[in-house]
């Protein structure tokens, strides 16, 4: 008797438990809809205007590497689990997205889903893309089949081992933090704010650098309803500043001018791009219109700063240099003749630390690097700049870098606090110096 009502009782649970299995298989694995149900040839003014959507996508950063295709792929992403790479993205029918539909590119760039429903790692930025107009995605389409050479490619396999490799969990992931919907105007600000907005919250995708991440590793905000929204994140070795209106550790002492001039020649009386950004500037934000940028820069400065988390406003201090001072021997000697004794610079050429973003920040992760490892070449308009931050990996010791960076970090004026040895031989073995031939891609 007792086994009969065993029985009946698994049966009982065992149906919604199938049911239950059955949903979930098909929700990771299906294909989400897509308003493209027709695929009209693109034109030239199509091709072109996707040209540019792809300048300020900047597919390229991740998608394209020296002396290879454009757009073929092959970029290698650390990630908590393993290693992926960028795809090739050309319009190569066996390597690349040359069977891709419309609705198929679409789905991929804006809902992170492949064809036959294979999810897409979230190093690929489609929860910024889902904002995209549906203009702007047939734009972007237009070119990539178009204006795109394919290249025969092969896609490397990513180094995330078995079962952490499985991508149907990226679906409940995407559920939970990966909305789908494109830019809705805000009604309230004018056409200028919107364009700012969309760019950056969008093709743009800044909150990818520069908005700190949760647990599940999702961006804590995707658009200025939430205040983590660009307020500072440390990724890949690198502390991607605010880009609110924080005075030490964003744009609070940068006007609009400042901003959009920062953006076309990589550089201002402020500070000059290095980094993550380099590759930014050198191929996507030096090609937006004037327009453009000018929206950016109104909409990043209506974004507010926090005090608290911020901390009290820098101003200059003289600081005397003391020779016998941890730190202050090699900064005369190795930083001195480019950043100036007093800390200010030579602006716009070589950047003040007085004042430095990276002097500011509690995380020092970007003062460590570019010292260890040296900046990128910028390319402004075609021309490399001549003035570059040297590599000091071979010259200086861990215990030298941490100490001169204490002591920047420390005069003018500055309170980041003082560098640990230990973190700067943590970056050493996990960064590389910087290529002094950056990827410049020219697309037609």
């Amino acid at each position: 008797m007792n086994h009969r009502r065993f029985a009946r009782t698994a049966g009982w649970l065992a149906l919604p438990c199938l049911l239950a299995a059955g949903l979930l298989a098909w929700y990771v694995s299906r294909e989400p809809a897509s308003p493209f149900t027709v695929q009209d040839g693109p034109d030239n003014a199509l091709v072109s205007r996707g040209e540019y959507v792809a300048r300020l996508s900047d597919c390229v950063a991740c998608h394209s590497l020296p002396g290879q295709a454009p757009f073929a792929g092959g970029l290698a992403m650390a990630t908590p689990l393993g290693a992926i790479h960028a795809t090739n993205i050309t319009p190569d029918r066996e390597h690349g997205i040359g069977a891709y539909s419309l609705a198929d590119f679409d789905r991929a760039l804006r809902q992170g889903v492949a064809p036959g429903g294979r999810r897409l790692y979230p190093a690929m930025p489609y929860p910024s893309y889902a904002k995209l107009s549906d203009d702007d995605v047939r734009a972007l389409y237009a070119f990539f089949m178009k204006g795109v050479q394919p290249a025969a490619q092969a896609n490397l396999p990513s180094g995330i081992p078995w079962p952490l490799n499985l991508r149907w969990p990226i679906a409940l992931w995407n559920g939970l933090f990966a909305p789908a919907t494109p830019y809705a105007q805000q009604p309230g600000q004018d056409a200028q704010w919107n364009r700012g907005a969309y760019i950056v919250q969008g093709p743009g995708h800044c909150g990818s650098c520069h908005t700190p991440r949760g647990l599940a590793f999702n961006e804590k905000a995707l658009d200025d309803s939430g205040a983590p929204f660009l307020a500072g994140a440390l990724l890949d070795g690198w502390y991607a500043p605010s880009l609110r209106q924080d005075h030490n550790t964003g744009l609070g002492r940068w006007s609009e001018p400042d901003i959009v001039q920062f953006l076309k020649t990589g550089r201002n009386p402020h500070a000059v791009v290095y980094g993550s950004m380099t590759e930014a500037f050198n191929n996507s934000t030096q090609f937006m219109s004037d327009d453009d940028l000018a929206a950016i820069a109104r909409y990043l400065k209506s974004l507010p700063g926090d005090p608290q988390r911020d901390g009290a406003p820098w101003q200059y201090q003289t600081t005397s240099m003391p020779m016998d001072a941890p730190g202050a021997h090699t900064y005369a000697t190795r930083c001195a003749s480019c950043h100036g004794p007093d800390g200010k610079g030579q602006a716009p050429w070589m950047p003040a630390l007085a004042g430095a973003t990276s002097m500011l920040a509690r995380e020092d992760a970007s003062a460590i690097n570019i010292t260890l490892n040296g900046s990128q070449r910028v390319v402004a308009a075609g021309v490399p700049d001549a003035y570059r931050m040297p590599a000091f990996r071979t010259q200086l010791s861990d215990q030298e870098i941490a100490a001169v960076l204490s002591f920047a970090r420390a005069a003018w004026g500055n309170h980041g606090g003082a560098v640990p040895p230990g973190a700067v031989a943590k970056l050493r073995e996990h960064t590389d110096p910087a290529s002094s031939s950056p990827i410049i891609l020219h697309m037609r």
